[in-house]
């Protein structure tokens, strides 16, 4: 099986390549330059594998949550190599693939998967990890105020991602020893979306080219700043 994965829904971007268990990967956190790379480091890696696009089997993309046009770029570029190859695609959580690398590490722990939602908020996933080490989503993922998030006290968790970063003293503040953080910082990588999208793809969970689609979790995708802080006011009074 081979399957090319692409995330670009943060700072960073990179896109990977599975061939048999066999993975390579370009990984940048590069601001702004997504549109860049994105393109010459599948071209970069097919080289390197001495592959032909046609070869793919699937074409993988992180989903979203995370920036509005990060998680569009990928979504567009997944569809038009998709519909162009006559491929399915794998859509993915974001997310999850922060929570799979962190899983890699400290497979023992729950783990929440932060990514800086701008506008004072966080995308929060819940994760744990099954019996083949993968990702496991413990509840739906959200997109709140950090000063809202409750993991629940019967357990301690593993913070990770940007949201963390942004966010780590106002959540220790409010969750005290039961949350403890990855100290540097870490981005969803398409090489842990490779690591889900065999098990989706061994259980037959393709979606056509036009199921290419983005997840974004705010209902309306641009608020002005007013109405943010009139969103967490009526939160808050609620």
């Amino acid at each position: 099986m081979i399957l090319l994965a692409l995330d670009t829904s943060t700072e960073a971007c990179s896109a990977a390549l599975w061939i048999d268990g066999r993975v390579l990967e370009r990984f940048e956190v590069a601001p702004r330059k997504h549109t860049e790379l994105l393109l010459p480091m599948i071209d970069e890696l097919l080289l390197e594998a001495e592959l032909p696009k046609d070869a793919l089997d699937a074409i993988v993309f992180g989903r979203g949550p995370g920036s509005f046009t990060g998680v569009r770029l990928a979504a567009s570029v997944a569809q038009g190599l998709a519909f162009g190859l006559g491929k399915p695609v794998i859509p993915l959580s974001s997310l999850a693939a922060l929570a799979q690398a962190e899983l890699d590490e400290n497979p023992g722990q729950p783990i929440a998967a932060m990514i800086d939602a701008r506008m004072g908020e966080i995308y929060l996933g819940m994760y744990r990890a099954d019996e083949a080490g993968l990702a496991v989503a413990l509840s739906p993922e959200r997109v709140l105020p950090p000063e809202q998030v409750n993991l629940g006290a019967d357990q301690d968790w593993r913070a990770v991602g940007s949201g963390w970063q942004t966010y780590g003293k106002v959540l220790a503040e409010q969750l005290g020893d039961r949350i403890s953080g990855q100290p540097q910082p870490r981005y969803p990588r398409a090489a842990a979306l490779l690591k889900l999208a065999e098990r989706e793809a061994l259980s037959s969970r393709w979606h056509t080219p036009e199921q290419a689609q983005p997840l974004y979790l705010r209902d309306k995708v641009a608020l002005t700043v007013s109405e943010r802080l009139e969103q967490r006011q009526l939160a808050k009074a609620s």
